[in-house]
């Protein structure tokens, strides 16, 4: 697990299509000591622009916003190699939780929903700005329905593990099931700074983004069984 440091400054931008949503959230962020909301944006080709012109830590994205929704804003971010310090964290609903397999395709390094607490959002915030990926585990729960549902691990798809050592598929699996660091290293019987070690090899042979991208090469690969 990373050590959060509340001594290094995160930068974040807010998009949200509602005003009063983005006060609470900039009220709340900028009450905690490291945190500087930098610019706020009501919609998604909004925040695309926003991040490219300021280029915060985090992005704090909801899904449905007019034109341009969330998601594809993530996408446009991810997919942007000016931005690759740039990570989104979605928020999200129930009635929403369809746009998570979606969202992780997209880019995103994390969910939340819309429900949570304080300390929950704050939490999270950190999380990703360190560079980990962070799901709710509500939404991990429907997250793997979502990909039961969809997912066709044919040949092709399996075929992208053979760059990986037995190990490392060890890992990924165990990244997939949600697992942080110390806990990989405790299943294994290996130490935390190992585990990462292993988690930042397959996340280099896979061209995965941060851990949320290996959740989804683990599940599309049938690596992990639901």
């Amino acid at each position: 697990m990373t050590t959060l440091d509340r001594a290094v400054p995160i930068r974040v931008l807010l998009a949200d299509d509602e005003a009063l949503v983005r006060s609470g959230f900039r009220l709340l962020l900028e009450t905690e000591d490291g945190i500087t909301v930098v610019g706020e944006a009501a919609t998604g080709a909004d925040a695309v622009a926003q991040a490219r012109a300021l280029r915060p830590d985090v992005v704090l994205m909801d899904v449905r916003m007019p034109g341009m929704d969330g998601i594809e804003a993530t996408r446009r971010i991810a997919g942007d190699d000016r931005l690759r310090g740039v990570r989104v964290l979605v928020l999200t609903t129930y009635d929403t939780d369809a746009h998570v397999y979606e969202g992780l395709q997209a880019g995103a390094s994390g969910f939340l929903l819309k429900d949570a607490g304080p300390a929950e959002l704050l939490h999270g915030v950190r999380v990703v700005a360190a560079g980990e990926s962070l799901l709710a585990p509500r939404i991990t729960r429907r997250l793997i329905a979502q990909f039961t549902a969809r997912r066709t691990a044919d040949a092709a798809a399996a075929d992208r593990l053979a760059v990986l050592t037995d190990r490392e598929r060890e890992v990924l699996a165990l990244v997939g099931q949600g697992l942080n660091n110390d806990e990989i290293g405790a299943a294994l019987f290996l130490s935390p700074a190992t585990a990462r070690t292993h988690v930042s090899h397959a996340m280099a042979k896979l061209g995965a983004r941060d851990r949320a991208q290996l959740v989804v090469v683990a599940y599309r690969t049938g690596l992990v069984a639901p």
